[in-house]
């Protein structure tokens, strides 16, 4: 491996990176989802008869131009195409106006859905929701829970759901429970999409189902009541109180939209401010230079971790230092101050954590809040109130610990108790905040690293004891927020080690035998979206830079030495990122699987940087 060219690959990434700072210090790299949310917002504006041609042209437009050759629409490159995603972007064309069901897009879209056996066969509650909120799909059983249920001392915890799952149930169930369904002139009749005739979910039979039925058929008078009378009421103002300044659901489009179904099942005219508010929210989650309406917007992630990449870069303080601060005054401006939903399960913990978005002020969670007190460390004699604004940042991520020595995402102690009751895919991982691998390990490579905290503290130890195990029999572990046993593996062996774990403890050698295993011909590393729903490692047919990074993290972290599979890794994680094919734009996060992935340009920066200084750093003289 030559040195020199990988130094020089570390400073173009550096510059390049670099160029698209904005003014205020932050990194604004557009979050890919695919289609969903574009569709969503276009069928919202048509069931509200606010079918705006500025709004929804470019969104169809990029919607169409992302159909396959068979008809569908992919989740990721290499699916033979997705049932719900089809089915929504089928939907939101005929609702754009620009389509008509006799068009070839339309025809050869409705053919590949029957040939999956229509859409009674989708499984993700989003695509059941929004069919069914437009009078397309008659509402689940399983999702006709009362909402007094959850509004109810006697009834279910609504907070032991994660939050992203709290707002999205809610509205759905403000909705169900009224069996509210909204058409008009607009609207397209979808129901040959249903092969037979029946508009129903074949997923819809659970115990719930058959219980919401059972209890739907006695008499009002003879159920004994259970929670508040007013419980419509109080599902408007929980869904209120969550605002953020935006005008989005705690942050989401998808939840913001729901929302906006919700308010109209509650009879909220369609052009009261409250439903200009949210409209104005979604569109603000629009890309800049692409008509795309993100899930949500990765200000800080990025801006955090892009830091830390460059700081980490190996390049003279002259070229980074300004981009540096610039980025740490921003973070630090967007720490927050606000009690969150996050303070029922750590009720004396102060807020300071960081969000994922620049306009997160509720929802903040470890992995953005580490990141960015990593970021604003070299910077706290420069801020207002630096250090005890850090420290406090820090005393929230501590306090997030689960008691198995693992960290959650947003919440601690996380309940999987709508396993109980739904039959969605992905409900385990989106219902539930449990402890997992990729966050914890991250936090415990910035103890290490940042802190110098090492194994001997009992609560190191019993942090490492949790990770160790969690790992697989292959020798990997699994990443819940990036695809996905790379990711997992990467950070694992990156984390235990950083806090003094042996690189030859047996585990690390496990995990090390297992990525070489795989390492593709190319040199680097590649994992498909698959992995992440039927949770074990599907390879896929390229190699990725973020995939690539994260393997080479773990392989660096582990050896003394490159070793000759190392300067392979090495040379094609330079090439990968100056490729700039579709494996480039693979997306490599994970958000529900089965329905959302994302696609973080971030990502291409952030690794491959951090990958290619680690090293330069380690093995640099070795060249």
């Amino acid at each position: 491996m030559d040195i020199n060219v990988l130094r020089d690959g570390i400073r173009q990434l550096a510059h390049e990176v670099m160029g698209r700072q904005t003014a205020d210090g932050s990194w604004r790299l557009c979050m890919d989802t695919g289609v969903t949310t574009d569709c969503y917002f276009i069928i919202l504006l048509t069931a509200m008869r606010r079918r705006d041609g500025a709004f929804i042209h470019p969104l169809a437009g990029r919607i169409a131009s992302m159909q396959q050759p068979n008809g569908a629409w992919k989740l990721y490159p290499d699916e033979e195409g997705s049932l719900e995603a089809t089915a929504e972007a089928c939907y939101a064309l005929l609702c754009s106006g620009y389509y008509k069901p006799s068009d070839m897009k339309i025809r050869q879209a409705k053919q590949f859905i029957q040939s999956k056996g229509g859409l009674s066969e989708a499984k993700s509650l989003l695509t059941q929701v929004v069919f069914a909120a437009t009078g397309q799909a008659e509402w689940p059983k399983q999702l006709r829970l009362p909402l007094e249920l959850f509004f109810s001392k006697l009834g279910l915890d609504l907070y032991s759901l994660s939050g992203h799952a709290r707002v999205h149930l809610i509205p759905t169930l403000v909705m169900s429970n009224q069996l509210f369904s909204v058409r008009n002139e607009w609207i397209p009749d979808m129901s040959d999409l249903f092969v037979g005739g029946a508009r129903t979910f074949t997923n819809d039979n659970t115990w719930i189902s058959a219980l919401n039925v059972f209890l739907s058929a006695l008499p009002l008078d003879s159920i004994p009541a259970i929670g508040s009378p007013n419980a419509l009421e109080e599902a408007k103002v929980f869904m209120l109180e969550r605002l953020e300044p935006n005008g989005t659901l705690l942050t989401y489009s998808t939840s913001t939209i729901l929302m906006a179904f919700a308010l109209m099942a509650l009879n909220e005219p369609e052009t009261s401010p409250l439903m200009d508010q949210l409209l104005q929210g979604i569109w603000s989650l629009r890309c800049r230079d692409r008509a795309h309406i993100q899930t949500a917007s990765s200000e800080i992630w990025d801006t955090a971790m892009i830091s830390y990449a460059l700081r980490e870069s190996g390049l003279p303080a002259s070229e980074t230092s300004t981009a540096l601060e610039n980025a740490a005054l921003y973070l630090a401006s967007r720490q927050q101050n606000r009690i969150g939903d996050w303070s029922r399960r750590s009720p004396h913990t102060e807020p300071g954590g960081w969000g994922f978005s620049d306009v997160n002020t509720l929802y903040p969670d470890v992995d953005d809040s580490v990141a960015a007190l990593r970021a604003i460390r070299p910077y706290l004699n420069r801020l207002a109130g630096g250090r005890a604004n850090w420290q406090r940042g820090l005393n929230w991520v501590l306090a997030l610990r689960n008691d198995d020595g693992g960290w959650p995402a947003f919440e601690r102690k996380g309940s999987a108790v709508t396993d109980l009751f739904f039959a969605f895919e992905g409900k385990s991982d989106i219902a539930s905040d449990p402890s997992t691998i990729d966050l914890t390990s991250r936090v415990l490579g910035f103890l290490g690293k940042e802190l110098a905290m090492t194994i001997g503290h009992r609560w190191v130890d019993d942090s490492v004891k949790w990770v160790l195990s969690r790992q697989e029999r292959d020798g990997s572990w699994y990443g819940r927020w990036g695809i996905a046993y790379l990711h997992g593996t990467g950070m694992a062996v990156q984390g235990m080690l950083s806090v003094g774990l042996a690189s030859d403890h047996p585990a690390v050698m496990k995990a090390v035998d297992w990525l070489l295993g795989i390492q593709q011909a190319d040199g680097g590393w590649g994992e498909s979206c698959m992995s992440d729903e039927v949770k074990r490692y599907v390879p896929l047919s390229a190699s990725t830079p973020s995939q690539t990074a994260w393997a080479m993290d773990a392989l660096i972290a582990a050896n003394g030495q490159a070793t000759p599979e190392m300067e392979r890794g090495a040379e094609a994680l330079l090439r990968s990122v100056q490729k700039r094919d579709w494996t480039y734009s693979y997306p490599t996060g994970a958000m529900l699987p089965g329905s959302l992935y994302a696609h973080y340009p971030s990502n291409n920066y952030i690794w491959p940087l951090l990958t290619l200084s680690a090293y330069a750093k380690k093995y640099g003289a070795q060249a």
